[in-house]
């Protein structure tokens, strides 16, 4: 049985605010639909979203017109994804692990090292798992899954030493994203994993409360976590999945040809937007390696194992569906 969580009062607040804004017809059956992510002007994610709606206003003649709000201008991830829920908003993507709570299939795109390399990462998401998560996420979360975007792929850093082998870690204080089988599988590797919120890991570590993080390069660029850190290690524990979700409540709403431009607008974005994502992160590996951060290859094997031998996929295998799932991703 699935169970909905319920609107925290704050967004309620928010979507108040918002809904005084939201989508609207004009005149000449014009349509404007609001969509919204947390990344700036420059993140791949706005790329994504400018080829969606250039390819929605061709097939539809200019009837139909997006306005983009970055940098979280809606509200956080979690928030936006309620506002596509209740139908405030027309469309939002955010990270797979923003979406844990509401869809806990998901998760089992966040066991570290469970990709081989981008080209599996992209026929999972493409094939019968992803298929089957965004079912998920349309019963969930009354959400249409347009395509899957990319968010990047992350790598341990830290300010104490270089990690080669998972005993590396060892009572670093490391901050990890917001999933529960991430938190697991770092401190099965022996670091001191925290769920610190992301705005505040800079000056956690500037004041020696965590050792480091892990994020991929265009974050560790942009986000000047290289001022205080020293070395970076190659793990690629993460492919960051990004759901492009747009509204069911809105989507039904609209005429069928609008919603087969929709359809269409969201499937040609994903090329786009995952080979934005891609030459973000070459452009920012090569600025931060002439800006002077250490960075060294690791021991993959060495980190498969300790994840195998410590349990993490079988102790967290309920939670996102069963071990066939995994088997099913893995496999894929």
């Amino acid at each position: 049985m699935r169970v909905t969580k319920s609107i925290p009062i704050l967004l309620l607040s928010i979507v108040v605010i918002v809904a005084g804004c939201s989508d609207a017809g004009g005149p000449d059956g014009q349509i404007v639909i609001k969509v919204a992510h947390n990344g700036n002007e420059q993140h791949p994610f706005q790329e994504g979203y400018e080829k969606f709606a250039k390819v929605l206003s061709e097939e539809t003649d200019g009837r139909v017109t997006i306005e983009i709000f970055p940098n979280s201008q809606l509200g956080s991830e979690e928030e936006a994804i309620e506002m596509v829920k209740l139908g405030v908003i027309g469309s939002t993507a955010s990270a797979a692990a923003s979406l844990g709570p509401f869809v806990p299939e998901i998760d089992v795109l966040n066991f570290p090292f469970i990709f081989r390399d981008l080209d599996h990462f992209y026929r999972v998401l493409d094939g019968p798992v992803g298929e089957r998560i965004g079912n998920g996420i349309a019963e969930d979360l009354d959400m249409i899954v347009l395509g899957w975007w990319f968010s990047g792929v992350r790598n341990v850093w830290n300010e104490e030493r270089a990690v080669i082998v998972p005993g590396d870690l060892e009572g670093l204080k490391i901050r990890v994203i917001g999933s529960a089988i991430v938190v697991d599988a770092f401190n099965t590797l022996g670091a001191q994993a925290t769920t610190m919120s992301f705005g505040e890991l800079y000056s956690a570590v500037q004041q020696g409360v965590l050792d480091g993080g892990e994020s991929d390069h265009t974050d560790l660029l942009v986000e000047k976590f290289y001022e205080v850190t020293q070395y970076v290690s190659l793990t690629q524990h993460l492919y960051l999945a990004a759901p492009l979700t747009f509204s069911r409540k809105k989507f039904e709403k609209l005429p069928t040809d609008t919603q087969e431009a929709i359809l269409r607008a969201g499937r040609l974005s994903v090329e786009t937007q995952r080979r934005a994502m891609e030459m973000n992160n070459e452009q920012s590996l090569l600025a931060l390696r002439e800006i002077g951060l250490q960075f060294n290859e690791v021991d993959s094997d060495a980190f498969r194992k300790k994840i195998a031998d410590g349990k993490v996929y079988e102790r967290n295998a309920e939670r996102v569906g069963g071990q066939s799932m995994i088997d099913q991703l893995i496999n894929q």
